[in-house]
């Protein structure tokens, strides 16, 4: 898709996890991160991931594919530096940017497909779930990158969502909510598969 980035965020500590690193649990036999990052590219947009210094099992995970990586010197102070990060190292004639956390296992090409697609050149895009509930992943238009730069903290990019007009699309049931923060999130989700 030219003109359009998609920015996988990948460099938090994962602290919920007592331990273990969730980017590097498996799906299907696949870690998580690399995972992820299959799906982004396959939407045919150019990938940037954003990952923090230290974390080479992380790096090896996504060895082999056609993304940038971008290193997160300043990833303990929360999303907002590796969106800032991310959104510094992209060219400069992109027209939007797709902000992805990496832990959300139910995104797929189709849904980033979905949200790229109700982008109207002016408007942010959120994906929401089936019932309405907004989620990820967001697109933001070149527009807003200045405020993208400036953003401070955990909160993402909450405070450009709420200062401008929204697109919400639907993806199906709850892609757009559904991630893997705790031993217990992956727990349920390898007991719901096996239960299939």
């Amino acid at each position: 898709m030219k003109g359009i980035a998609i920015l996988l965020l990948a460099a938090g500590a994962s602290s919920r996890m007592r331990g273990a690193d969730k980017l590097l649990q498996e799906i299907d036999g696949v870690a998580l991160l690399r995972r992820q990052a299959l799906v982004a590219l396959s939407s045919g947009c150019a990938v940037w991931v954003c990952l923090s210094q230290g974390r080479p099992a992380r790096l090896a995970a996504l060895a082999g594919l056609d993304l940038t990586v971008v290193e997160v010197a300043d990833a303990g102070d929360g999303m907002a530096a590796s969106i800032r990060t991310g959104v510094a190292a992209l060219p400069p004639l992109t027209r939007a940017v797709v902000v992805l956390p990496a832990d959300m296992p139910e995104i797929t090409a189709q849904d980033l497909a979905v949200v790229i697609a109700g982008f109207d050149g002016q408007a942010l895009v959120q994906g929401c779930s089936d019932k309405g509930d907004p989620g990820h992943p967001v697109l933001f238009p070149a527009r807003v990158f200045p405020e993208l730069l400036a953003l401070e903290g955990d909160q993402g990019a909450r405070s450009v969502l709420r200062a401008h007009s929204v697109i919400r699309v639907a993806l199906p049931e709850a892609h757009a909510l559904t991630d893997l923060d705790t031993p217990e999130d992956w727990a349920a989700r390898r007991a719901a598969q096996l239960a299939r």
